[in-house]
C-alpha cells in the first residue's frame, strides 16, 4: 500500500480540502512510488495562514531563550534521525548517501547555530546627544513567514529559512517543492515532537500556482523566503511588491572555478570533480564553468576527462554510486537540450553527453558526466544555469582574463581560484563580483555560520546563513527613554 500523506495546518495533519494527490517517486526507479501527497488548495492555504495568524500573537510573547531550547530539542531529534532523514532523501531525490547525510548535517548545524542566538538576539546600545536620555535599538518578529523551497536540498535550505524566523518570534508556513515533499514532511514531523506550539509551523503541499502564489500574495504574509530559479524569483518579487512584503530571493548561478598555471594540479582536479557533478551538478552553486590557464589547459583537460569518466553513475542508495540520477525526466531532457545547444555552438564535447538508459539505469533519470572544451565566454553553455553534470571548461590568458571571465555573467553566486599566489588570491577576493569566493577550493561547499547569497540574477542582496540571516526576519526598532522630566528636542537643544 502508498503511503498518503497530509497537511500540517493548527497543529494537526489533515487531509486536502481539494480531496487530491500527487505522487513522488524515486528518481533512480521510477516504478517505486514513495508516498501520495495532498495536491493543495485555496482552502488549505487560507486555513493555514488563520492558524498562523492565532499562534503567533502567543509565540512572539514566548522568550527568545525558551524559544531557542525549543530548537535545539528539534537539533538532538534530527540527529537521532539523521540516517534514516538521509535515506528517505536519497530515495526522493537522487543524491548520494554521503550527500544527503550532509544535507542532513547542515540542518542540524544550522539550527544549533541559530538557537544558540536565542539568547542573544543582539541589538545596540548607542550615546545620546542630549543629558538624562538613554538609547538603544531591538528586534522585534514581523508576523506569518511563507517559506518556498527548493528540492535539491530539501532539508538544508528550509532550516536556512524556518530556524531563524521561529527563532525571532515569526509563525511559518512552509511549502516544499513538489519534487521532495517527503523530507519536508520528516523536518515538520520533528518539529511536532520536539514541541513548537500548534500553529507555529505550517505544511502545505501543492503546486505554486494553486499554493505557492496565493501564499506569497496572501495579505497577512509579511515576509516571503523563496530559493528557486531566477525567472519565478523574479515574478514573484512582482506579486509582492505592491504590498511592501520583506522577500529573499536565492536564485540562479553560474559558478565558475579558476585554475592558475601555479595551481597543486592535482588539488584543482578534486576540486573540479566534486564542485562540478556532486549532487549531478543540481546546486545553484555548482562549478558550470571551469576558467584554466592557457599554459596548463591540455595537462588539466585531459586528466579531467580521465577522472570524469571514471565515476561510477548509479542509484544513491548504493555505496559505490559517486553520481546519482537527475531529480525528474524534465531535468533530463533539459540537460540533454544544453548539450545539443553546446555542440551546435561550436562547443567541443570530450566527455559524456548521452542519457543512460540500459540496464540499470533503464527506470531512472540518468546522465553522464559532461564536459565541453573550446567554450567560448558568450556560448549559451557558458551563460545559462543548466542544473545538471555538464561543465564548460574555458581558456584564460592570465589572472585578469580569468578575473573578466568570471564576471561575464547575469550570475553571481559562487566562484573558486586555485593557485599559490597570494597575489593572485588576494586579487580575486577583491575584484570578483560574488557573494561566495573560495580560494584552493571549489565553488561548493558553504558553512551555516557564514552568510550565503549572491549578487546580479542571483539574489536580491538579502543573505541567509551567519547571523545576517536574523535581519531578514526580524524588523529593527529604535528605542528612545528620556528621564530628563522635561522636552528635550534633538538636533535643536543638543
Amino acid at each position: 500500500m502508498v503511503q498518503h500523506y497530509k497537511n500540517f495546518i493548527g497543529g494537526e495533519w489533515v487531509e486536502p480540502s481539494t480531496g487530491e494527490y500527487f505522487e513522488n517517486r524515486n528518481p533512480a526507479n521510477w516504478d517505486e512510488v514513495i508516498g501520495l501527497f495532498p495536491k493543495s488548495g485555496l482552502a488549505d492555504v487560507n486555513k493555514a495562514i488563520a492558524a498562523a495568524k492565532e499562534a503567533y500573537k502567543k509565540w512572539r510573547l514566548v522568550p527568545a531563550p525558551k524559544r531557542a531550547e525549543i530548537l535545539f530539542n528539534l537539533a538532538a531529534l534530527i540527529v537521532k534521525n539523521k540516517e534514516e532523514l538521509a535515506r528517505d532523501m536519497t530515495r526522493e531525490m537522487g543524491k548520494i548517501l554521503i550527500e544527503t547525510r550532509g544535507d542532513v548535517q547542515e540542518a542540524i548545524d544550522m539550527t544549533y547555530f541559530i538557537a544558540g542566538e536565542g539568547r542573544r538576539l543582539i541589538g545596540h546600545t548607542t550615546p545620546s546627544e542630549m543629558m538624562n536620555k538613554f538609547q538603544m535599538s531591538i528586534r522585534i518578529p514581523c508576523g506569518l513567514v511563507a517559506m518556498i523551497t527548493p528540492w535539491n536540498f530539501p532539508m538544508a535550505i528550509p532550516s536556512w529559512k524556518m530556524i531563524p524566523a521561529l527563532v525571532c518570534g515569526n509563525a511559518v508556513i512552509f511549502k516544499p517543492a513538489t519534487d521532495t515533499p517527503l523530507s519536508a514532511y520528516n523536518l515538520v514531523k520533528l518539529c511536532e515532537e520536539a514541541g513548537i506550539p500548534k500553529g507555529v509551523v505550517s505544511f502545505i503541499t501543492g503546486s505554486g500556482s494553486t499554493v505557492g502564489a496565493p501564499l506569497v500574495s496572501h495579505p497577512d504574509i509579511k515576509i516571503v523566503s523563496f530559493t528557486g530559479s531566477s525567472d519565478i524569483g523574479a515574478q514573484l518579487n512582482e506579486m509582492c511588491a505592491s504590498s511592501f512584503k520583506k522577500v529573499s530571493l536565492e536564485m540562479g548561478g553560474k559558478n565558475a572555478m579558476v585554475v592558475m598555471d601555479d595551481a597543486n594540479l592535482e588539488m584543482a582536479l578534486e576540486g573540479a570533480l566534486w564542485g562540478s557533478f556532486g549532487t549531478t551538478g543540481q546546486r545553484c552553486t555548482a562549478t558550470s564553468r571551469i576558467i584554466v590557464h592557457k599554459n596548463i589547459m591540455k595537462k588539466f583537460l585531459d586528466a579531467f576527462i580521465e577522472k570524469a569518466k571514471a565515476l561510477k553513475v548509479g542509484n544513491g542508495l548504493n555505496p559505490e554510486t559517486q553520481m546519482g540520477p537527475l531529480v525528474s525526466k524534465s531535468q533530463q531532457e533539459t540537460v540533454a537540450e544544453y548539450v545539443e545547444i553546446g555542440k551546435k555552438d561550436g562547443a567541443k564535447l570530450v566527455c559524456g553527453g548521452n542519457k543512460l538508459t540500459d540496464g540499470d539505469y533503464a527506470k531512472g533519470w540518468f546522465f553522464q558526466p559532461t564536459i565541453f572544451a573550446e567554450v567560448t565566454r558568450k556560448m549559451r553553455i557558458a551563460q545559462e544555469e543548466i542544473f545538471g553534470p555538464v561543465v564548460s571548461v574555458i581558456e584564460a590568458k592570465d589572472i585578469d582574463d580569468a578575473i573578466e571571465i568570471v564576471n561575464d555573467s547575469a550570475y553571481g553566486l559562487s566562484s573558486s581560484v586555485y593557485t599559490q599566489s597570494v597575489n593572485h588570491a588576494f586579487q580575486a577576493i577583491r575584484d570578483i563580483y560574488t557573494g561566495i569566493t573560495y580560494i584552493n577550493s571549489p565553488t561548493i561547499g558553504a558553512e551555516v555560520h557564514l552568510p550565503f547569497g549572491g549578487t546580479n540574477a542571483t539574489g536580491n542582496g538579502h543573505r541567509e546563513g551567519g547571523i545576517q540571516v536574523l535581519d531578514m526576519f526580524s524588523e529593527w526598532k529604535s528605542v528612545y527613554i528620556d528621564f530628563s522630566g522635561k522636552l528635550q528636542r534633538a538636533q535643536i537643544d543638543a
